[in-house]
């Protein structure tokens, strides 16, 4: 390997758990900020230049549709995450280089096939989520624009995990803020001196998501060491293309259903017309809030499980859950507490109906509160595949989340025909899965043997 440079500048397996967690987590929490903030900017342009029907064009249920189709690879991609962060703390150079160069191959025709898809088949999963007619044109519109651009959403988030699996989180938080900014001067141009409407939001995004993985390729490009990206080696390699569907497909798998479960909510949502439609899309902004610290730490714990299981350090990696779990807690009940109380101001900078603000206080009555039983599902997942056991989290999520989910929208509507009895299966299905977690990582053995080589 050519200036081949010792790889554990930035491993996370040495030092004072609690300093080497909050130090790769706090990155990823203002870069997943900055990445939530891509969709809220569009959201609090949109919805205030253009209208609620716009607004509920751009989120709700088309955000959700986006999601079904980008998360699959994604999901798929993690599995990438995992076998290099384990790599990289084993101190393995030329596995860390095939495993960075194979997670490339993946994204790259995953992308590909992704913008296809989505591109086709927009309009029938709108129509089969009953957008309601009024927005459905805007909807088409944007997601055909969005999904042109899918190869580039993918392909930033395959580098963005490269880096992360490797510990370093900083990076991809300044290409972040650069793609954020360039975003919110794009809402503007396109949408406020271009007048394109809807399209300009979308072109906004997809524009700036281009730009961060520019800066991404440049980065890796320019490095030293076994991380180096090299064009010309970017190809599937049978062994690491197992190991990464043994982890990542199941993942994948599970955010095809998960997203399933949430088109099933919105779909049942959208009977409610346009207000509803409305105030759920700002409300899927506002708890976006939470999400970023609960997703950001999910990543800090399968990064940190990951190396240190490599390397062997048991206890060191359990500990290490522990500390998440601490951090975690605190300020989800902080968070909790704050959204709680300024829930209609949260809503006032999206749009100023009263009664679309009305419908959201409600949605954040129903389901704030219990934000913190998905740190159990979150962290104790993420700890999991963290070891490469990836099938068991994804057979509990599934049962857990999205079978238990798929009856209640089937059963409960029937009975009671309020938008809180439909969003109640959230806070249930949490309860449900995170119990399962729990039993699991204490009795599941999933620090026992079976690291990646034995694959």
């Amino acid at each position: 390997m050519e200036n081949s440079v010792r790889i554990r500048s930035n491993s996370i397996t040495e030092g004072v758990i609690w300093k080497q967690i909050l130090r790769f987590f706090f990155p990823i929490l203002l870069g997943t900020f900055f990445q939530t903030l891509y969709n809220t900017a569009d959201a609090i342009i949109v919805g205030n230049m253009l209208g609620k029907e716009a607004l509920a064009a751009v989120g709700g249920g088309t955000a959700t549709t986006v999601n079904l189709l980008i998360g699959f690879f994604t999901g798929l991609a993690s599995g990438a995450t995992v076998i290099i962060s384990q790599f990289y703390g084993a101190g393995d150079e030329e596995k860390v280089h095939k495993a960075i160069h194979n997670a490339w191959a993946i994204g790259l025709w995953g992308g590909l096939i992704i913008s296809a898809i989505g591109y086709l088949t927009s309009r029938p999963l709108l129509v089969l989520t009953k957008t309601p007619t009024e927005i459905l044109p805007l909807a088409v519109e944007y997601m055909h624009i969005y999904f042109l651009g899918g190869f580039i959403v993918v392909m930033y988030n395959i580098g963005a995990g490269i880096f992360r699996a490797f510990g370093d989180s900083r990076r991809p938080l300044y290409f972040l803020i650069v793609g954020c900014l360039s975003n919110i001067v794009l809402d503007f141009v396109m949408i406020g001196t271009l007048k394109m409407g809807v399209s300009g939001a979308a072109w906004a995004t997809v524009l700036s998501q281009l730009i961060s993985l520019l800066l991404v390729i440049i980065s890796l490009k320019r490095r030293k060491d076994c991380c180096k990206m090299v064009f010309s080696d970017i190809r599937f390699e049978p062994r690491m293309l197992k190991m990464t569907l043994y982890i990542g497909f199941p993942t994948g798998l599970q955010s095809i259903l998960y997203t399933v479960s949430n088109l099933m909510i919105m779909t049942a949502i959208n009977i409610f017309g346009t207000n509803t439609v409305a105030a759920w899309a700002a409300y899927s902004k506002i708890d976006q809030i939470y999400w970023m610290i609960c997703n950001s730490m999910g990543v800090t714990v399968t990064t940190f499980v990951g190396q240190n299981y490599g390397a062997g350090l048991i206890e060191r990696a359990k500990k290490g859950v522990r500390v998440c779990f601490a951090i975690s807690m605190i300020s989800t009940f902080v968070l909790e507490a704050l959204m709680v109380a300024y829930s209609k101001y949260a809503y006032m900078l999206f749009v100023s109906d009263p009664d679309v603000i009305a419908i959201g206080v409600k949605m954040i009555y129903t389901i704030v509160p219990f934000f913190f039983v998905y740190l159990f599902v979150e962290l104790l997942s993420g700890a999991i595949r963290g070891t490469g056991k990836s099938i068991v989290a994804t057979v509990i999520t599934v049962f857990g989340i999205v079978g238990i989910r798929t009856i209640w929208l089937i059963v409960i509507p029937h009975f009671f025909k309020s938008i809180e009895a439909i969003l109640v299966c959230y806070p249930f299905t949490w309860v449900v899965c995170a119990i399962a977690f729990i039993i699991y990582y204490k009795v599941g053995h999933i620090y026992s043997s079976g690291r990646l080589e034995q694959i």
